[in-house]
């Protein structure tokens, strides 16, 4: 990520606090109309009348020497950067490459971020019943999609097709040595599961299946025979779309 242009971030220094002398060539959040300010437009109007930039201003509450908060915000946003630049943050070192953003800014953006996620795909548990991929795909879509690693997941289900809990497998490269029936079938029997979906995503954003993907598939789906634990459906998550072995007609249940 390419690091911004400014001094480094002094004690005390803050858009929503006192002006000092250094601040007089840059655009300050305090000299701003009231109506302008991002927190008291989000406390006033609410949170959805402000743009992205200003609600990661108010996130980041302070700026750098030459850039406010709100300066940091805008660019860190515009030309679709909320997409490009933030959404596929996972780790804190990641934002404090950018000057003016220390640990404790970065982990407040990254709290936030990973909240939007969350949310995105919020609902209780005892109401998620998967009977269709794309009920699948639209529950985990929020969480795998921004994701730069593959990640492999099962959902565990209920006699009535409801899920009991979702495991991570597998992290990184994808293969027939990494993901192995007896972690995929182990966390399912210790959690009483009656069955299964194998779900993964695809970073590049295509979430058509490679050969590794029908092989594991076909391995995990003969295992479940086996053990009377059916694997009901393989979803890849790619960026916006998926992919069901089952809605495929490639499932050999």
């Amino acid at each position: 990520m390419t690091a911004l242009k400014g001094g480094t971030y002094g004690l005390g220094h803050s858009d929503f606090g006192n002006t000092k002398a250094s601040d007089t060539n840059k655009e300050i959040i305090k000299n701003l109309p009231p109506e302008e300010r991002p927190r008291e437009k989000l406390i006033t109007r609410g949170a959805g009348a402000l743009t992205d930039g200003e609600l990661l201003a108010i996130l980041l509450r302070t700026g750098t020497a030459s850039q406010s908060a709100l300066a940091i915000g805008r660019e860190l946003t515009q030309n679709g950067g909320l997409y490009k630049k933030l959404a596929r943050i996972s780790r804190v070192e990641e934002l404090t490459q950018i000057k003016g953003l220390g640990q404790a800014k970065a982990a407040t953006v990254l709290a936030a971020l990973e909240l939007g996620r969350r949310l995105a795909s919020a609902r209780p548990l005892d109401k998620l019943h998967f009977g269709e991929p794309e009920e699948v795909a639209a529950y985990l879509m929020p969480r795998l999609r921004y994701a730069t690693k593959e990640q492999f997941l099962v959902l565990l289900l209920d006699v009535k097709n409801r899920i009991i809990g979702t495991e991570i497998i597998a992290e990184g490269g994808l293969n027939n040595t990494i993901v192995q029936p007896r972690d995929v079938f182990r966390v399912a029997i210790l959690q009483h599961a009656s069955a299964l979906v194998l779900v993964h995503n695809h970073p590049s954003g295509d979430p058509h299946p490679s050969e590794e993907d029908i092989e594991i598939t076909e391995q995990l789906v003969a295992a479940g025979k086996t053990l009377l634990m059916p694997v009901l459906d393989h979803v890849i998550i790619g960026d916006g779309a998926y992919y069901s072995f089952q809605e495929a007609g490639a499932l050999k249940i």
